[in-house]
């Protein structure tokens, strides 16, 4: 029984994701490589008045604004798994669901930063970067955005 033990623990710490490991046992969370951007439903005129367009590089994803009664939506764009931490092309289009008027239109680089929902040494690894649409400056930092 002592060997066997022995040996499962050894093949785990083999593995990164020993429970003995440094940062403990690992967790089954998953994630994806994306760019994300998020923002209230309230900033963009009332329950599903304006669609957001997100494009990273050519991939593009979009989504009404949403309820005005939930304090944040957002919108991901998948990105490849093992992109790397490169800077990539983030294109925003906010147009008014009644009219297609352009309400926001705005363009940054962002770096994606590695991250690792389940501890250091353990998998996935996943490239993300996130952004709040503002409806006065377009494009910004999510720090700060909270459900009130």
């Amino acid at each position: 029984m002592r060997r066997v033990l022995l040996t499962l623990g050894a093949a785990a710490a083999l593995t990164g994701c020993s429970v003995f490991g440094r940062g403990g046992a690992c967790t089954q969370a998953d994630t994806d490589s994306e760019v994300s951007v998020v923002w209230r439903p309230a900033d963009f005129g009332g329950t599903d008045a304006a669609v957001i367009r997100v494009c990273v590089e050519d991939r593009c994803e979009e989504q009404r604004s949403g309820d005005t009664d939930n304090p944040i939506a957002g919108v991901s764009v998948r990105l490849p798994d093992d992109i790397g931490a490169v800077t990539v092309p983030v294109r925003l289009k906010v147009t008014a669901a009644r009219d297609d008027r352009v309400v926001v239109d705005d363009s940054r680089r962002a770096r994606l930063t590695e991250q690792h929902p389940n501890g250091a040494s353990c998998s996935p690894e996943a490239w993300t970067a996130t952004f709040r649409a503002d409806p006065a400056e377009g494009l910004t930092s999510p720090e700060g955005l909270s459900p009130q």
